[in-house]
């Protein structure tokens, strides 16, 4: 099989990490409303890759204890093959994205799957998606609360752990 002739569809899983309360109560605690807390990963050649305090990990699509994501968005295709996908992945996850270089704010599994979607796709991850946390952090109880939430590591149970020892096959 020629592999140039091959393209892969790359999706976009979309979770909102507060079931729905941050729509509820954002407006209250910030002053401003946001739709969800959002956990993000990458859907292609039949799992789903994310970020989180263990690092990037890898399961069947919505194999994660969230379960099935709250919305799928397609990125569009690559060439990219799931070799060359998964040396990429272990060396970010040397590099970058270790574990102990996850911030909630600046550094989480939003910033990989955008990063990620560049890589296979040339397309970011929708805006709305990458500006929450400064809009969160713009607001008072936003500044007060990040102390706390700058401790939060968010790993979503359910995942295989990559790197170059534990090669994805």
């Amino acid at each position: 099989m020629d592999q140039h002739d091959s393209t892969f569809g790359v999706q976009l899983f979309i979770y909102d990490l507060s079931r729905g309360m941050a729509r509820q109560l954002s407006p209250i605690m910030l002053g401003k409303q946001l739709d969800g807390i959002w956990h993000t990963s990458i859907v292609i050649y039949g799992e789903e890759f994310f970020y989180g305090g263990a690092g990037i990990s890898s399961c069947p699509p919505g194999g994660t204890m969230l379960g099935p994501p709250d919305t799928v968005v397609e990125l569009g295709s690559t060439e990219v093959t799931e070799e060359i996908f998964m040396d990429y992945l272990s060396s970010l996850g040397e590099t970058t994205y270790s574990g102990d270089k996850y911030r909630l704010f600046e550094h989480n599994c939003n910033t990989f799957t955008n990063e990620v979607a560049q890589f296979l796709t040339g397309n970011k991850i929708p805006s709305y998606i990458t500006d929450l946390p400064s809009e969160v952090l713009s607001t008072p109880f936003g500044q007060v609360l990040r102390p706390i939430l700058d401790s939060i590591h968010i790993a979503p149970p359910g995942g295989n752990v990559i790197s170059s020892q534990n090669n994805h096959s």
